[in-house]
């Protein structure tokens, strides 16, 4: 796992903000744009609590691994390639 996560460029990443990049990457296969509502029901973030939820999709969108979707409003995510 540890290899995968280091071919993916995840390895520098909290737990938080790797679930929530890998929540957020599942949704994105089959939408189009990731809401913040869908990512906070999703299997691998349920166990995260709002605040580090919230500070960790902050600090992904700083690393460029999200960015805020173009023209929808707030809470709607684009996923970036891994690094």
């Amino acid at each position: 796992m540890m290899d995968m996560e280091r071919s993916m460029g995840l390895q520098g990443l909290s737990r938080a903000e790797r679930d929530i990049y890998c929540a957020a990457s599942d949704i994105s296969d089959s939408h189009q744009g990731v809401d913040t509502t869908f990512l906070l029901k999703h299997a691998l973030v349920t166990g995260v609590s709002r605040p580090t939820f919230f500070r960790a999709l902050k600090s992904l969108i700083e690393k460029g691994y999200l960015s805020p979707t173009d023209g929808s409003g707030r809470g709607n995510y684009t996923v970036k390639n891994s690094k």
